[in-house]
This record gives C-alpha cells, structure tokens and sequence, in this order.
C-alpha cells in the first residue's frame, strides 16, 4: 500500500516548521542547557517518532511502519557515533560551551541539506541501475570493518585538522570568537572568527558521515520519503543528545562495535537482495538467484534493536567493572 501523498506533503510541512521553531529557540535564547531540559527535549523527539510510526502503521500499512523505525534506529545508532567527533571538534577549536548549541544546530541543517541531495541521488541510482545494491552492500561491508579496526575517532578529526591548516595558510582567521559571529573586527580590519572553520569542519563530517549512512538506509527500504523521514527523526534531537550524553559518550565504548554490526548485516540484506532482483550473466545463462535468502523487515528490526542493545550494555557493564577496580584497595595498592 503506498504512503498518501498528502501524508508526506503535511507531515515533512510540520517536521519541518518544528526544526525551524528549535533554531528560533536558539536563536533568540542560546544557552547552556540543563540535563533535565535536554532530557525533556531527547524524550519529546522520540515520542514524536514513534507516534509517526503509529501513524504510519494506521494509514499505510505494517512493512512501512517496521520500515521506518528499523531507518530511524539506523540513522539514530549512526548519529550517536557522529557526536564523537563533534566533541572532538569541538575541543580541538575550544568552542565555548555557550556557542555550541548554535554550531550544533548548523551542523544539523547542512547534514539535512547534503542527506537529502544524497537521498535524491540513491533513490535515482537504485531505480535505473539495480545492481547498485552489489556496491552499496560492498561499501557497508567495508565500511564496518573499518570501524571494528579503527582505534578511536581521532582519525576523523585529524581530516578536519588538515583542512583547518590549509585554510589558515590562505586566509586571515583572528583567535578569539566574537559570540557566534563568522566576522569581527580587529585594529580596524574585518578577519574571519575561528567560528568558520568550526563550521567548515562540522560540514565535512556530516559528508562523511552521509555517505556511510544512506546506503545503509537504502539497505532497509527504497522508499525516499521514509529514507528521508528516518534522517530527520535521527538528526532532531541530536543537538540535546549532546548535552545530555556529555562525558558519557566515551563510555560507550563498545557502541562502534554495535554500528559496525548493524552495517555489516545491512550490508549483506543488500547483497542478497541483488541476488534476488538482477539477473547474473554467469549463472544458468542470465537467471535470478533463487537460494538467497530475503531478510525480512521484521528480522531486520530485531538484529538492529538487538545489536544497540548489546553493545549498550556491554559498555554498562564494562564501565561498572573498570569504577569496581579503581575503587577496591587491592588494585589501588597495586598501583
């Protein structure tokens, strides 16, 4: 059964207007926030994305409904790991605290921006050229045992620091921040704030980060409004994740390992799927691969919740262990 139009039209219309109304709230009040306004905030997104999903379920049908929040677990488990780096950027330019609601906020429109024009693009390749799936289940693949390898998110980070220096070397960029300013004056002359690297950097790695993701989305449904959806739902609210999660975050350090499996698994639904929709030339002289196996969306939704819940609570555990060590007298008298 397909989605009413009037559906997307109307609920993209008030998702919409609701993004608009958090950056006026920033805007006109920026602020440190507490944990529990950050809670509250964090709480209200998901609500709102499970009762679209509701909805979803009541108007269109149950594939979609199981469609959507397997997406938006997807994209929510990606985001999460997205905000290592933004801390890491963060410390790297010594952004004040007070600032970082704003370059949050930034960050979130341009990685709206590029996912959508990245959505656009999938949606065209994978309704012209159905063997892209091979690609994308190769890319997701790669992309999760590099993840499983890599030692921390530094890496990603030190990109942003090259791009950061070759910047400097052309263009006159003062210290200091001037609020959220992009421009200041200093002796009498117009220089550029540290805020437009901070933003510079902020931009490369939501592009980074969109080309992991939306494939991984597209391994789920082809559908451009619940890939889209599932986007914006993950990426409301990561603002005050942040704020909320703060040291927390590297804690959670067995979380890689639960995106990374996620990625795999997706990635292997789309190599089967290819099986199942593109004629191979080499087998029975141009046949379908009848023996793959079709992941259902239902499968699909519980490896997902599985893996995030899995390697939630391995970091839980594993940091409980690590504060027991440190606190027992036998391992302090060791040291």
């Amino acid at each position: 059964m397909d989605i009413p139009l009037w559906f997307e039209v109307g609920s993209l219309v008030v998702l919409t207007l609701i993004l608009i109304a958090d950056l006026l709230l920033i805007l006109k009040r920026p602020h440190i926030p507490s944990t529990r306004e950050s809670a509250l905030w964090v709480g209200f997104y998901i609500t709102l994305a499970l009762l679209f999903a509701v909805v979803l379920w009541l108007i269109g049908d149950t594939d979609h409904a199981v469609e959507f929040v397997s997406g938006w677990l997807t994209e929510y488990s990606l985001s999460i790991d997205n905000l290592f780096v933004f801390v890491l950027i963060m410390t790297q330019f010594s952004v004040p605290r007070r600032l970082q609601q704003q370059v949050l906020m930034v960050g979130i429109i341009i990685a709206l921006v590029l996912r959508a024009a990245f959505i656009l693009v999938g949606a065209a390749l994978i309704e012209n050229f159905s063997w892209i799936f091979y690609i994308f289940g190769a890319f997701l693949v790669y992309t999760a045992v590099k993840q499983v390898f890599e030692k921390d998110h530094q890496d990603d980070a030190d990109k942003e620091t090259f791009l950061v220096r070759l910047l400097r070397r052309f263009i006159p960029i003062h210290d200091s921040y001037d609020d959220a300013k992009l421009r200041t004056v200093v002796n009498g002359k117009k220089v550029l704030t540290p805020m437009v690297i901070v933003f510079i950097s902020i931009g490369v790695t939501d592009l980074i980060f969109a080309i992991d993701s939306i494939p991984a989305i597209f391994g789920i449904t082809q559908e451009p409004f619940l890939v889209f959806a599932a986007n914006l739902f993950a990426l409301m609210g990561l603002r005050q994740l942040y704020f909320l999660l703060g040291d927390l975050l590297d804690r959670l350090q067995y979380l890689k390992y639960g995106v990374a499996f996620i990625l795999a698994f997706i990635g292997a639904k789309l190599f089967f799927h290819a099986l199942h929709v593109n004629e191979l030339p080499f087998i029975n002289g141009g046949h379908h691969v009848e023996w793959a196996p079709e992941i259902s969306n239902w499968t699909s939704l519980g490896v997902i919740v599985a893996s995030i819940v899995v390697a939630t609570v391995a970091s839980l555990i594993a940091n409980a262990r690590a504060g027991k060590d440190e606190s027992d007298p036998a391992s302090i008298s060791e040291k």
